[in-house]
């Protein structure tokens, strides 16, 4: 059941507050009373309360002066003040001392309703966003980049330089590397941590509604614009823009990006009025972007705009050490979400995490000890809690020949049968081959388009 917002109402008029009380409580509200400023500071002392409505002229002490002991000892209750006298100088001291609002006697009961409503609703929408503010720093807080590696320690120490600085961010590396939580750890690390961290996949929207997605577009720009929409950039206003994939965006959309960038401005779709904008760029790929520019796919002066500061992200397997603590990690993590008692993981289980390539990095390490601690029969992960992917993956392993007798392949022929191979084992299913190969399913696309694999 719903807790009921409680109110405190504070007037030396007995009366007053009785009537207060019944048409308060008339209109869903718990409500407490004191007769004095005094009383309301010992009420505050004592339990919380969603708002406080209190008469500035009182016998023993005013309501300004509980006002401004109040805000020493919770500023975050919003308090109304009420009074038979008004005046603006009144009105003035009583908000600059913290007060949310100042009605006057006889009240306008909607007037009242109104305020009442309005600041309780505003004090929980405050909470609510410094509770997900501390989540999120919470979650983005540089201790969570699990590792002792050298490549872990690189990667603090940049990461710990670049964060508070505004300079733009090229992070790369290949898929469930962790590219979007340094992204995310950048930003609540820097000077904008107070603003908003907004995020935009560019591979996942066609060309025509990503311009619109970034930068807004006017009422009417094109069919279903019903009304004017503020972009990804107006929604990053004061804070970080994540642009993940951003290889896979369109040569004309570079060339906009480009202009955003350099000019700090955008124009939405459909529209004239140019809209300065305050955005720190953060940028993603897990492809190559010089030989992008080599094949004529990426614009070499966006490059340059996007590579201020590089970050790249070590592969799994180049940081085997790093291993066990991320899976112990994983499976503390799980295992509290599932109820389950987990001590660890067996010597072979182990052993075999640290010899595995892991190919999907950190997301297939973590969805492999996430399906673990699901499956697990007793308090340590043995081999047989392996997913079967990854079962399947190590007795291949122990069958393959020694390396000396492994006949040279292309890097493409070398491609193009893993993807034979995954969609074979995905039942031809695009969507799922894609997620396992750890691509886009346009990546896939383009990528059976150029291996002649296309079949209707």
């Amino acid at each position: 059941m719903q807790r009921k917002n409680t109110i405190l109402v504070v007037d030396d008029d007995p009366a007053h507050r009785t009537m207060l009380k019944t048409l308060l409580t008339g209109w869903g509200y718990e409500v407490a009373q004191a007769d004095d400023g005094s009383g309301a500071v010992a009420a505050v002392h004592h339990q919380p309360f969603d708002l406080i409505l209190m008469d500035i002229r009182m016998i023993k002490v005013s309501g300004l002066e509980a006002l401004a002991e109040i805000k020493v000892l919770n500023p975050a209750i919003p308090v109304i003040i009420m009074t038979a006298f008004a005046s603006v100088e009144t009105a003035v001291e009583a908000l600059k001392k913290g007060a949310y609002d100042y009605l006057t006697k006889p009240f306008d009961f909607d007037e009242l309703r109104l305020s009442i409503d309005r600041a309780v609703d505003h004090s929980h929408l405050r909470e609510e966003n410094r509770l997900l503010k501390e989540s999120l720093g919470a979650h983005f807080d540089l201790r969570n980049l699990i590792g002792n590696s050298p490549a872990m320690t690189r990667l603090l120490e940049t990461v710990a330089q670049v964060a508070p600085t505004e300079a733009t961010v090229l992070i790369t590396g290949a898929s469930g590397t962790g590219k979007e939580m340094i992204a995310g750890i950048i930003h609540f690390n820097s000077l904008r941590k107070g603003g908003p961290f907004i995020k935009i996949n560019c591979a996942a929207i066609t060309e025509t509604l990503l311009e619109a997605e970034l930068f807004g577009h006017e009422k009417g720009a094109f069919t279903g614009a019903d009304r004017r929409r503020e972009g990804k950039f107006r929604q990053a206003d004061g804070g970080t823009l994540f642009l993940d994939e951003i290889s896979e965006m369109s040569p004309t959309m570079q060339v906009k990006l480009l202009r955003v960038l350099q000019e700090r401005e955008i124009t939405r779709v459909g529209g004239s009025e140019v809209v300065r904008v305050d955005v720190r760029i953060i940028a993603a790929t897990n492809s190559d972007l010089l030989r992008e520019i080599e094949a004529g796919r990426f614009r070499e002066d966006l490059f340059y705009r996007l590579n201020v500061v590089s970050i790249d992200m070590p592969p799994l397997r180049e940081r085997r050490e790093d291993i066990p603590l991320i899976a112990q990690h994983f499976l503390q993590d799980y295992a509290a979400k599932n109820k389950k008692e987990l001590k660890g993981f067996t010597p072979r289980a182990l052993d075999r995490l640290i010899r595995y390539d892991w190919p999907g990095n950190v997301r297939e390490l973590m969805n492999t000890v996430e399906r673990g601690v699901v499956l697990s029969r007793s308090e340590y992960l043995d081999e047989s809690d392996l997913t079967p992917l990854f079962r399947d993956r190590t007795a291949r392993d122990k069958q393959e020949p020694a390396p000396s007798a492994i006949p040279v392949q292309s890097l493409e022929a070398v491609e193009r049968d893993a993807i034979l191979q995954t969609l074979k084992t995905a039942g031809d299913n695009k969507s799922e081959a894609a997620r396992r190969l750890g691509i886009t399913r346009r990546t896939l696309h383009k990528k059976l388009k150029k291996y002649g694999l296309m079949n209707g």
